[in-house]
């Protein structure tokens, strides 16, 4: 948005205020913004969800640290409450430090297992929550609860992305190219929004795990030649493509959309704009550039032999021997005097 000002022109919230108000007033078919309470429930309670799950990680780091020190070798990486007080039974420390050690593991076994009560009532939540709106976001390969409350409490109405290419733009999904003269790359677009990148990511780690069809893409990509980073990037563009078909085809079951759709915009997020990286894998168009029409025209009559001109020299005009003066009288050219010595 441009700011016309005879000043040094820096944006601040004011002036970007001022700007959208502008834009809104002289602007006509803008759609309206309302506020979808359910949308917003379940922004909230995902929100909660994604928290619960960093505690959880952050508690399973400490108390690896902990028995590193308590038990040889330390625990296995995925670690549960259970296996974690199963390993500190047999651990019997004599020494002040290892008591210690072994006290303060106990406590965050105990907090581990509150927040993994916690991550299961949540998630119960938010089946619940999804199974209210008939989506069926949850039957793709890699998409759970929270995967599934984020994209929905994030997208909010499907029907505000004009295609699919335009919904890749916002997730920031799609690649942008990089190509110069004949190399053609594309790097990653770290533009759109990032929590809904995220989700897709989780989705794309989890068919690569088991045997899909997201990790046959994924194979053919790299026997392609492209780095494994690359055909990551790849095939998170194809998944957005899945869950932008399987959320249109979900608002065509239930008219209206989702629960608490509306034919208006939602407050979650902007109305979606289209950049450069709105194709699905863009790159240089090659396209033929369309020839000049060339208008016929009657060619000029060939000469013949005898139509020739015969070409004739101009005799240049001889030069006078002599110089005619003023007065009609003829002399000679005076000659150049040399220079004598007295």
């Amino acid at each position: 948005m441009r700011v016309f000002d005879t000043g040094q022109g820096r944006r601040t919230d004011p002036v970007d205020a001022h700007s959208v108000a502008v834009v809104a007033v002289r602007t006509t078919g803008l759609r309206r913004v309302t506020v979808d309470d359910d949308t917003v429930a379940r922004r909230l309670m995902v929100g909660r969800r994604d928290w619960l799950g960093r505690a959880g990680t952050d508690t399973v780091n400490r108390l690896h640290a902990l028995l590193l020190d308590l038990v040889p070798g330390g625990a296995k990486k995925h670690l549960s409450a259970l296996q974690a007080r199963t390993i500190l039974a047999g651990v019997r420390p004599r020494d002040v430090v290892g008591r210690t050690r072994r006290q303060l593991a106990s406590e965050l076994i105990t907090e581990l297992a509150v927040i993994d009560k916690k991550i299961k009532q949540s998630n119960a939540a938010l089946t619940d929550l999804i199974a209210a709106t008939g989506s069926k976001l949850q039957q793709l390969n890699g998409i759970g609860p929270s995967v599934a409350a984020r994209l929905l409490g994030d997208i909010g109405d499907v029907s505000r992305f004009a295609s699919r290419n335009h919904f890749a733009s916002w997730s920031g999904t799609a690649p942008l190219d990089a190509s110069s003269g004949d190399q053609h790359r594309h790097r990653l677009s770290r533009a759109g929004n990032r929590r809904i990148n995220r989700a897709l990511h989780i989705m794309a780690v989890v068919q690569l795990r088991h045997d899909t069809e997201g990790r046959a893409y994924f194979r053919r990509k790299l026997a392609a030649g492209k780095t494994p980073m690359e055909a990551m990037r790849c095939l998170k563009r194809r998944l957005s493509d899945v869950v932008y078909r399987q959320m249109v085809a979900d608002t065509k079951v239930s008219p209206g959309g989702h629960s608490g759709a509306t034919l208006t915009s939602s407050a979650d997020d902007p109305t979606p704009t289209v950049d450069s990286s709105d194709k699905p894998q863009p790159g240089l168009t090659h396209e033929r550039t369309p020839a000049t029409r060339l208008v016929e025209t009657d060619p000029p009559p060939a000469r013949t032999q005898s139509a020739k001109r015969p070409r004739t020299r101009t005799a240049k005009p001889a030069r006078p021997a002599a110089l005619t003066s003023i007065f009609g009288a003829t002399s000679t050219r005076p000659r150049k005097r040399s220079s004598s010595k007295a």
